[in-house]
């Protein structure tokens, strides 16, 4: 829950920047024959604003602070244009987690893995991230021409502004390189004007995004220092770590040792695990210290239908409990397969419709009498098992701060300290330097600790395999965003020997074609920049 109001600056950057995306990444300056830095970074004040509107793309679709009818990407809904509910359903939708019940668009496709180049809401996340990366550039491309002239404590702040400017570029980019792979590529270097974007390997990529994080890390506050949602080097060490524990996905060779260098350096800094696991996911989530890096919302001053008010309102319905939100939607649930990594089964909610197993983490809603456990009709919201992890009301189970019925005040958990204990353990099996596997059984049996109350669901050594691990990162991590990278660093996305209800758009589940273990390049921006090549499988 963030407690600050942002100013956000109306129209930051300069005129287009990709000629390639002129539909979907029109941004136009407050006065269009003036440069950006005379009427946006026109003080010191106003470099901490337009720093909050980077921050703030990710969870506010429009210039007016999202729903205003000022959205920042055209083509969609601005509240369907949300960077974190496009993001949310293209990692999540795709897998054994999630399914959507509603008709919009093209929506259904990816739970099914049918979608198709011209799909609108790839092409929404796709412009998402090429928003924020281009006002991440603009933010930095001014504030290197104000370092050149400022002094004392401005320049002090500004160095450290531009380092999170960084950050937050890397962040989209990590995005791109991980669902999109060879991608159009633009930094503060290329001036705002129209031409074509070079695309960029994904190999390529891969060595920016690092050398970008390794060389801005000092310039970030030590970890936990900075204002709370804000970037720090506990945030850039997570997101090296995530960078390293997919380096075979992206690259061809593993990094599994690099990754465990920076998950040791996260594990070592003042982060700790949440007391009890629910409590990561309520409305003053913002006190746990086992997050690292949240995107932040407010019932009060984040007002939009995207993110985490779509998440809670979405997964709503049929009877379940509200927690702290004015009603549900009818939109996303689980399938059996989630459920059934806890061990339940229709069952199990025969005396009691909202049930936690003796894992507490597994927080489910069936109700016998008016749901089905089997998926029939993927339109029906009741068929399929109901998840109510994340909650609008507070730990103590009182209202959310700055409470509101509609509008939600959870913060969503980017990187938290768990996901770190899982990656240490699953980079140790796959055979990084710099951890053991003792000390990997200790962290995952900490989690489960938590989890269980008591040493119950602690497991042994010879129990500690990467396929526990697959299973393990469902349980601790589900519905945070992970999934779809995780199925595909394990070869189980497509085509792998794991399917699941209505994978391949079958009601048991079949595999899928490997080619799908990426998303396609959109087919509008494929046509306007011959710089760009579509991913393999898809049509040319």
């Amino acid at each position: 829950m963030k407690k600050i109001k942002i100013s956000y600056l109306l129209m930051l950057v300069a005129t287009v920047l990709f000629s390639s995306c002129l539909g979907d990444l029109d941004v136009t300056p407050i006065d269009p024959n003036d440069a950006t830095s005379n009427n946006v970074f026109k003080d010191e004040a106003a470099y901490k604003e337009a720093l909050a509107k980077i921050y703030a793309s990710y969870a506010i679709s429009g210039q007016d602070g999202g729903g205003g009818g000022n959205p920042d990407i055209a083509g969609i809904d601005e509240n369907f244009g949300n960077y974190l509910r496009q993001y949310w359903g293209l990692q999540q939708l795709s897998t054994d987690e999630a399914i959507i019940a509603w008709d919009d668009a093209t929506i259904k496709n990816f739970h099914w893995q049918t979608w198709a180049p011209n799909d609108v809401f790839i092409a929404a996340l796709y412009s998402r991230i090429f928003y924020t990366v281009t006002i991440a550039n603009e933010f930095i491309r001014n504030a290197d021409e104000a370092l050149e002239s400022a002094s004392g404590t401005f320049a002090t702040d500004l160095e450290a502004y531009k380092a999170e400017a960084r950050f937050l570029r890397a962040f989209s980019y990590w995005h791109a390189i991980d669902m999109f792979g060879n991608v159009p590529f633009i930094t503060e270097e290329n001036l705002p004007g129209a031409f074509f974007p070079e695309r960029i390997e994904r190999s390529d990529l891969f060595t920016y995004i690092e050398s970008e994080l390794l060389d801005m890390e000092s310039s970030l506050p030590a970890a936990g220092a900075n204002e709370y949602a804000r970037a720090d080097r506990g945030a850039a060490w997570m997101l090296l770590a995530k960078l390293y524990l997919n380096a075979e996905v992206y690259t061809g060779t593993e990094r599994n040792t690099d990754a465990l260098t920076y998950i040791n350096q996260v594990i070592a800094a003042s982060y700790s695990l949440e007391n009890t696991y629910e409590n990561v996911f309520r409305a003053d989530n913002n006190l746990s210290n086992e997050i690292i890096f949240p995107l932040a919302f407010d019932g009060t001053n984040t007002q939009q239908y995207g993110g985490m008010t779509f998440l809670l309102h979405a997964s709503n319905g049929g009877g379940m409990p509200l927690n702290g939100i004015d009603g549900g939607w009818g939109g996303i649930r689980a399938i059996q397969d989630l459920p059934a990594k806890f061990g339940l089964s229709s069952s199990d909610f025969a005396a009691d419709s909202e049930f936690s197993t003796a894992d507490s983490r597994g927080m489910f809603f069936f109700d016998p009498s008016s749901w089905t456990w089997d998926i029939a009709n993927v339109g029906t919201f009741t068929e399929g098992v109901g998840v109510t992890k994340f909650k609008n009301i507070s730990s103590d189970d009182g209202p959310a701060p700055n409470a509101h019925p509609t509008f939600v005040s959870t913060d969503f958990p980017v990187f938290r300290l768990g996901d770190a204990y899982l990656m240490y353990a699953e980079a140790v099996l796959r055979g990084g330097s710099g951890g053991d596997a003792a000390t990997a059984l200790g962290y995952v049996n900490d989690l489960r600790e938590r989890a269980y109350g008591d040493a119950s669901g602690n497991i042994t050594s010879g129990e500690l395999t990467l396929d526990f691990i697959l299973e393990e990162r469902g349980r601790e991590l589900y519905w945070e965003g992970h999934r779809r990278t995780d199925l595909v660093r394990f070869g189980q996305f497509t085509d792998g020997s794991y399917v699941w209800e209505w994978k391949g758009n079958t009601q048991a589940g079949t595999t899928t074609d490997s080619y799908r273990d990426l998303y396609p390049i959109p087919s509008n921006d494929l046509n306007a920049n011959p710089n760009l090549v579509q991913n393999d499988g898809y049509p040319q």
